[in-house]
């Protein structure tokens, strides 16, 4: 009986929906294995809201952005931190998809764009829950032409941490209709801790199994071009020290781009990523059975010592979170995919 993993659940705060007015409890859930690691996720937004991680000494620190209260996550500051994303992660070229030769016009919610599910992607929603063991099951019911989509559409997310420090997410969705579905979850992770800045980001050392990438225009969006990654500071296969290729990245902002990953010959889970931060021994490893990967390096978060502090983002324990403070693994289909159908 030690050596199970402890769940607890208790409110994390009150979520009253502007569309409806009604209220409902934002649930918190809390696992704790025999390792000293520790993770929670709330039901708004199916939202990873912390990790800690002991390093080689048996330090522990919060490695996930964040915030301390539901406020923050509902602040038109929250860059999706640790949010489940949907319907469909990433950009959408002109707001428009096409499904079995029919176009649907979606929300805009990047200039002509739209971006993480629009207007109201599944971020912003308090999703539903049921637990079995020390899993939890979210779930959360999209109606047809919800942001422009169609199809009813059930999406289900389980969270489990294990006892080996995996920590288990797994996204399922039902439709009425054939519609498009891209979710993934969006944690931004610093290694040495969540509020240890571009500093200490540099010292990562990363590595992404992708033999190429999914070109992008001067806007971020996908052009439809798949590149290879050799030659470039985008080849990532072997071992990279993360400070000493940032900076080479085209319009030197740092990377923000799909990584088209090289698939075993398992018909499971790949390789997707290693990621080590060698002054505290911790280490990441990612799995994933989808084909993509975003790797963003917190790009568009206000520049250390910048005057400007409107994009300035505050996060938990009164941490600040800056330009490259922070990296994210996104596992994904490929952007914009169905208007790149080959």
């Amino acid at each position: 009986m030690d050596n199970l993993v402890q769940l607890d659940e208790d409110e994390f705060g009150l979520y009253i929906d502007k569309t409806t007015g009604d209220s409902k409890s934002v649930r918190r859930f809390t696992w704790r294995n025999k390792n000293n690691m520790q993770v929670q996720v709330i039901t708004y937004g199916a939202t990873i809201t912390s990790i800690k991680v002991p390093d080689s000494k048996g330090l522990v620190e919060d490695i996930a952005f964040g915030f301390t209260f539901l406020d923050g996550y509902m602040a038109p500051t929250n860059r999706y931190f640790g949010a489940t994303v949907g319907r469909n992660a990433n950009r959408i070229k002109n707001a428009q998809i096409n499904i079995n030769g029919t176009t649907y016009d979606i929300s805009a919610n990047l200039g002509q764009h739209q971006l993480h599910g629009g207007f109201k992607g599944f971020d912003k929603v308090n999703w539903d829950y049921y637990i079995d063991g020390t899993k939890v099951i979210m779930s959360h019911y999209s109606p047809d032409k919800d942001e422009g989509y169609p199809g009813d559409l059930i999406a289900n997310v389980a969270f489990e941490l294990t006892n080996h420090n995996d920590f288990k997410v797994d996204f399922k969705a039902y439709t009425t209709k054939p519609t498009l579905v891209n979710l993934t979850n969006h944690s931004y992770f610093n290694l040495a801790g969540h509020g240890k800045g571009a500093e200490e980001l540099y010292k990562h050392i990363v590595c992404i199994n992708a033999d190429q990438i999914t070109d992008v225009d001067e806007t971020s969006i996908i052009t439809g071009k798949l590149l290879p990654v050799s030659g470039t500071a985008f080849d990532l296969r072997n071992p990279t020290v993360l400070g000493e290729r940032i900076n080479n990245i085209p319009g030197n902002l740092g990377y923000d781009h799909n990584f088209c990953i090289t698939k075993g010959t398992d018909s499971g889970n790949n390789f997707i990523a290693r990621v080590v931060h060698p002054p505290s021994g911790r280490v990441m490893e990612l799995y994933s059975n989808q084909p993509g990967v975003q790797f963003y390096t917190s790009n568009k978060l206000s520049e250390q010592g910048n005057c400007d502090t409107s994009a300035l983002v505050n996060g938990k324990e009164g941490k600040a979170y800056y330009k490259h403070g922070g990296f994210c693994l996104e596992t994904q289909n490929f952007p914009d995919a169905s208007n790149h159908v080959s």
